[in-house]
């Protein structure tokens, strides 16, 4: 019911002992009366006196006060909990799981990596641009996406004394179609080798995806050959990307590992199992293949596994450089610790027979500005499959968004552009600096032609699907004759 406002008056008559008649009460009686008056006068200034439906009124507001605080005090902890839970989770990064959020300075100095700072981009720029070999540095060096090296001097150090240098990435195949993640370091690789103008090997890991993923049916058996045939579905996603025919060799590690595999039993000789169970974290319970495939994925990086494609021996001076994200690191600091045995003369050689890295960072999902991209959610990235409407659709549902609640509050603050996942996508795949820095100063203000998350998603919706469009129509050209000739 509505609040009434009352006045209440009090009148009190005092009187000394003794008088009007009061003479012949016991002193003991009129004590107990004024405390019984007293006691009405409290419960009163207190509002515990009420007529009926005003307690009831009281009672339930009573009662809603202290659910909102309940409330209150549960969602305090609740966000108490996850703050710590994500403060935990901040730096787990692993060839198999990344979460929470990243600190990269950090994850450079726990890897024991280095920034590429300016003097090496600038050497590198000569080394490259300068040749003539490239109009510009990739926007992904340019933006500080690909951030972090091991060795990179070096390999410029072999590309300035003329000496000869080979590419090394690859692709674990576990879907038959890749997205957008999948995508960045190919696109970089493929810049470096015009960049540096030398070979590539593409190593796909069809055996580790078994080995992880891999499932067993009594009445069916194994499912190896589903991942031998995703390696021939991402080949053509891979081969699309623009690279050189000439001077790049494809293979499937189900083909090709008889080549690699005197390289790989000296690994196995050379690491303890301790080893790989302390960078891998396996336990007793890992299959051996596990244990076993890192040396796999290592014996690319020397160029002795290719003796007929880079027509080298053990002997060879060949320096090899691996652009992978940053999560990839720890098979390849591995792979450095036993390099001076797998290369004779390693102190001849420009790296000491040391394989040298690039590192990128992860490609944000649609909900979110941390960890990376997964294929498990289709609704966390773009497939190289989608088509246009689903990208529209999973950009404009999807997409996580720095901008404020409101249209007022996003002109008074803007939006914030290191959690708002569409401008961070165009970071990955818009070239045009000035229309970037114009996107990325408008919407940060809230004012201008990109004021709101509507504009900035729908710049990001026209880049992706002439992207996406692009690379479907180069990979329909491709057949399986085409993709045995890599």
């Amino acid at each position: 019911k509505k609040a009434r406002k009352a006045e209440v008056v009090f009148k009190f008559r005092v009187t000394p002992h003794g008088e009007e008649g009061d003479s012949d009460r016991a002193p003991a009686a009129v004590v107990e009366e004024a405390i019984a008056e007293s006691s009405m006068a409290s419960l009163l200034e207190q509002k515990k006196i009420r007529m009926p439906e005003g307690q009831a009124l009281y009672d339930a507001q009573h009662a809603t006060t202290q659910q909102q605080q309940a409330s209150q005090q549960q969602q305090a902890q609740q966000e108490e909990t996850a703050q710590q839970t994500n403060n935990e989770q901040e730096m787990v990064v692993d060839p198999f799981q990344v979460q929470g959020k990243i600190d990269y300075n950090k994850l450079v100095d726990q890897f024991g990596s280095r920034l590429i700072d300016e003097e090496l981009m600038n050497r590198f720029e000569r080394m490259t641009v300068g040749k003539g070999h490239v109009a510009k540095l990739h926007r992904f060096l340019r933006r500080g996406i690909f951030f972090s090296h091991r060795d990179l001097s070096g390999i410029l150090d072999c590309v300035e004394a003329g000496q000869p240098i080979y590419l090394y990435t690859g692709r674990g195949p576990s879907s038959s179609a890749m997205h957008l993640g999948h995508l960045v370091p190919f696109l970089f690789t493929q810049w470096l080798q015009e960049a540096l103008d030398c070979p590539l090997v593409i190593q796909m890991t069809d055996d580790e995806k078994f080995l992880f993923k891999g499932t067993y049916d009594e009445h069916t058996g194994d499912n190896l050959d589903h991942f031998a045939n995703l390696t021939m579905e991402n080949a053509r996603d891979i081969i699309a990307c623009g690279f050189n025919f000439h001077k790049t060799f494809l293979f499937s590690d189900l083909d090709y590992v008889g080549r690699m595999y005197p390289n790989i039993v000296r690994i196995w000789k050379s690491v303890t199992t301790n080893t790989v169970n302390g960078i891998f974290g396996f336990d007793g319970t890992s299959n051996i293949g596990k244990i076993a495939f890192p040396a796999v994925q290592a014996a690319p990086s020397f160029a002795s596994s290719f003796p007929t494609v880079l027509q080298a021996a053990r002997n060879s001076p060949m320096a090899c450089l691996i652009p992978c994200a940053i999560d990839q690191d720890p098979y390849f600091r591995m792979t450095r610790d036993v390099s001076h045995k797998m290369v004779i003369n390693h102190k001849e050689h420009k790296l000491g027979g040391k394989p040298a890295l690039i590192h990128s960072k992860f490609f944000p999902p649609l909900q979110g500005a941390k960890g990376k991209m997964s294929s498990s959610d289709s609704n966390s990235a773009i497939f190289l499959t989608d088509t246009p409407d689903e990208i529209d659709r999973k950009i404009k549902q999807h997409a996580f968004s720095g901008g404020q609640e409101s249209k007022a509050l996003q002109e008074e603050l803007g939006a914030d552009l290191e959690q708002d996942v569409a401008y961070q996508w165009l970071r990955f795949f818009l070239e045009d600096d000035d229309e970037l820095e114009r996107i990325g100063k408008e919407y940060g203000a809230g004012k201008g032609e990109y004021w709101s998350t509507g504009k900035v998603k729908k710049r990001l919706i026209t880049e992706l699907q002439a992207l996406v469009a692009t690379h479907q129509e180069r990979r329909a050209k491709i057949t399986d004759e085409e993709v045995h000739k890599w």
